[in-house]
């Protein structure tokens, strides 16, 4: 997510499981993706990259620190412009608000689930 991707847009996906250690190297073997470590805290989830000299198309994460809570699922982060006034439509509009807005190093993120129980996350870049 280092580029402001336009708002509408997925700008991440995530997979949140309790060992992201043995899912990254899965994928790996699986996909054939190249991972490399992302500290956060005392821990280190992964990006995983399409090829060696590749961005990261994807993170894989511990299901703890911030991501303490999230479903074993991919994860995406639909981009938009305004998070606060996103969260006070998803409401309105008899959503749920799973995780509240959470600053991150690229901008803010909250999780949604949406009235027939799908979870998404939205991302409003700095």
């Amino acid at each position: 997510m280092s580029d402001k991707p336009p708002a509408g847009t997925i700008g991440w996906i995530d997979l949140t499981v309790d060992d992201a250690n043995a899912a990254s190297s899965f994928y790996s073997q699986v996909t054939g993706w190249h991972r490399s470590e992302a500290p956060v805290a005392d821990y280190h989830d992964y990006c995983v990259h399409p090829s060696a000299d590749a961005d990261p198309v994807a993170g894989i994460c511990h299901a703890r620190g911030p991501n303490a809570g999230l479903p074993a699922s991919w994860l995406i982060y639909i981009v938009v412009e305004d998070l606060q006034q996103s969260l006070i439509t998803c409401r309105e509009l008899g959503g749920e608000v799973l995780q509240e807005r959470t600053p991150d190093s690229y901008g803010t993120i909250a999780v949604i689930r949406d009235p027939a129980g799908a979870v998404c996350a939205l991302f409003q870049p700095a």
